[in-house]
């Protein structure tokens, strides 16, 4: 019901009524569309030649990394509404690591299949550097159930993240029997249904935020 509610009230019914602003929501579904578009494209051009191989893998680990970074603005934009200062340290630095991720991947010497367990770890740094914002949001709103039930959406899209990249880094199941899983059930297939349920249980979260934060507007400052 809560989702529902969100939906229906939209950007523009947003503003009309004096809710929060919709942008960092929409920030997060642009990041998802864009990363998930790059994944396309890769994954379809990848093997016209060796220099587009490199191009487009390179782009691929940019949008995953524009995913994450984006999938921060919602949470923290809402949960710090009231809280400008933490709001903008919170977002900069996240900011800043994804902006640092995205150039160390451009590198073409991190595409190699050796450096695998590297980006999965510099992916696997920038979601977990939300558990400083999460515990403070906590913190800041332990008596607000709107807050406790985002949580759970969020640890719903910790575990589906951590579990992708097991299957990424491991290459499990193929790695048990070579040549069995070349067309449906690899790692990488597992790995891209289980980044796109974390999308959506994020997705779930922010409008459950958005509906909170439409009910419960700043207090003015005395």
């Amino acid at each position: 019901m809560v989702q529902r509610d969100a939906l229906q009230a939209g950007p523009e019914s947003g503003r009309k009524h004096g809710g929060a602003p919709r942008w960092p929501w929409l920030v997060y579904l642009v990041g998802a569309m864009v990363c998930l578009l790059c994944s396309t494209l890769s994954h379809l051009l990848a093997c016209h030649s060796h220099k587009l191989n490199l191009f487009f893998w390179r782009l691929d680990y940019a949008g995953i990394s524009l995913m994450i970074v984006t999938s921060f603005f919602p949470p923290i934009y809402y949960v710090f509404l009231c809280h400008p200062l933490w709001r903008l340290v919170y977002l900069s630095s996240i900011a800043t690591l994804g902006v640092f991720t995205v150039l160390t991947l451009l590198t073409p010497a991190f595409s190699s299949a050796q450096f695998r367990p590297f980006r999965a770890a510099l992916f696997l740094a920038m979601g977990f550097s939300g558990v400083v914002p999460a515990a403070h949001a906590l913190w800041l709103n332990w008596d607000e159930p709107h807050c406790l039930l985002t949580s759970v959406y969020e640890l719903a899209m910790t575990c589906f993240y951590a579990a992708g990249a097991g299957f990424y880094v491991s290459r499990v199941p193929e790695r048990w029997k070579p040549g069995a899983f070349d067309i449906a059930g690899h790692s990488h297939q597992i790995f891209h249904v289980l980044v796109i349920a974390g999308a959506l249980a994020h997705y779930a979260a922010s409008l459950v935020l958005l509906d909170w934060r439409d009910r419960t507007p700043c207090l003015p400052s005395i």
